[in-house]
């Protein structure tokens, strides 16, 4: 039994954890992927998008020669995507949660973390200019940002509620078989029987 509950329990962390992660890198096919922060300036982003392209999620890479960042309940960037005058994305990356940043080269110390900035569940045809800008924290030592675009991206948000409700049930059934292991008596007929005579130990 102990053995069905652990596997309910890998199960909930890999569809909570490692699924979304997927959805979120892998899903879709990229649209393209730009710089749009260099040598200390901030350029915005015209692309042309279509129906077809629909949902499209953006992500944003920034490279600084960090090991992690620590923006705490501060916004690392600010981002906005708008088409025909309408702003269609508001979004404000953290990057606190990127345990594990790419290696930016060999050659360098950079180091590339990257965050979700957002889903555009509905495009219609045209341009879409997307705007990044610093945020509250003026500490980061930043090289560059790229702004990265999937289309046909999977939702991953549905995933997550199942996965944390397999974890916990999960657990729930785990840990108490646990106590109960170690609180359980010790069954004497388990010990083989004492020798006796000429070589008992």
């Amino acid at each position: 039994m102990r053995f069905l509950f652990v596997l309910v329990l890998l199960a909930g962390k890999g569809i909570g954890l490692i699924y979304p992660w997927a959805i979120t890198n892998f899903s879709g096919r990229e649209i393209g992927a730009w710089r749009v922060y260099e040598q200390g300036r901030f350029k915005p982003l015209t692309v042309q998008l279509s129906g077809s392209d629909a949902p499209v999620r953006v992500l944003v890479d920034l490279s600084a020669r960090a090991e992690r960042i620590v923006s705490q309940q501060r916004t690392a960037l600010t981002l906005t995507a708008a088409a025909n005058g309408r702003t269609v994305l508001a979004s404000t990356p953290q990057f606190n949660h990127v345990d594990n940043p790419r290696q930016a080269s060999p050659q360098l110390p950079d180091k590339i973390f990257r965050d979700e900035a957002g889903l555009i569940s509905t495009v219609g045809p045209g341009p879409y200019v997307f705007t990044v800008g610093p945020g509250d924290v003026d500490d980061i030592p930043m090289r560059a940002v790229d702004l990265v675009l999937r289309s046909g991206a999977g939702e991953a948000d549905s995933a997550r509620p199942i996965g944390l409700s397999l974890t916990a049930l999960g657990l729930i059934g785990f840990l108490p078989s646990l106590r109960f292991d170690c609180g359980r008596p010790k069954d004497p007929n388990s010990q083989p029987p004492p020798r006796w005579g000429r070589g008992a130990s």
